[in-house]
């Protein structure tokens, strides 16, 4: 591989670590996130497909990390646009530094009460790997490696017709022009039929 072509790939590298890849027109697989379903941080199915044309941001999150604060932005956020058709899901991992170590209950808990969270939270999910759940090995698929969570609160926006259209990385805060421009260009776009 000459200079020119490793340079290239290490500015791709570097871009998608600052601000994340965009989706392409179309899904790679197929699928779209309403082919996926958690199980809810209660025990109870959470099927993405109840949140069809809807626009989600989906966010894997830990008790101990540097970016925990975040919860309160992510909350914030959740509550500006839920009634316009948006939710946050928090995925709690402990993929990552072990920053996560705490069982469901705790961790709902400790996001209600220090946080006042009211958006839907999973069960404690591998998002990394070759054991990620199986949205977060379809979203790996769709934008790419370089895409894929590195550390926690790595956030993905599906669009209303259940298809990635972006990731953020953790040192992207909730509150942030950009995610926040993302989110509303979404959320502007006609709902979608919910069809089966």
């Amino acid at each position: 591989m000459g200079f020119k072509a490793v340079a290239s790939v290490a500015v791709i590298g570097l871009a998608a670590m600052v601000g994340g890849v965009s989706a392409g027109a179309g899904s790679q697989s197929g699928k779209t996130a309403w082919d996926f379903a958690f199980t809810s941080i209660d025990g109870k199915p959470m099927p993405l497909s109840d949140f069809k044309g809807r626009v989600l941001l989906v966010v894997n999150t830990a008790s101990f990390c540097g970016f925990t604060k975040q919860y309160e932005a992510l909350q914030a956020l959740n509550a500006r646009y839920e009634a316009q058709g948006f939710n946050v899901i928090g995925v709690p991992s402990n993929d990552f530094g072990g920053q996560e170590p705490k069982a469901e209950g705790e961790i709902k808990e400790f996001c209600e009460g220090m946080f006042g969270v009211t958006f839907p939270l999973a069960d404690k999910n591998v998002v990394s790997g070759a054991d990620a759940h199986p949205f977060y090995a379809w979203a790996r698929e769709e934008l790419g490696w370089l895409n894929a969570p590195k550390w926690n609160f790595h956030k993905y926006l599906v669009g209303r017709d259940g298809r990635l259209v972006t990731s953020f990385f953790s040192a992207t805060a909730p509150d942030a022009a950009r995610l926040i421009a993302a989110v509303e260009a979404e959320i502007a776009k006609p709902r979608v039929a919910a069809a089966d």
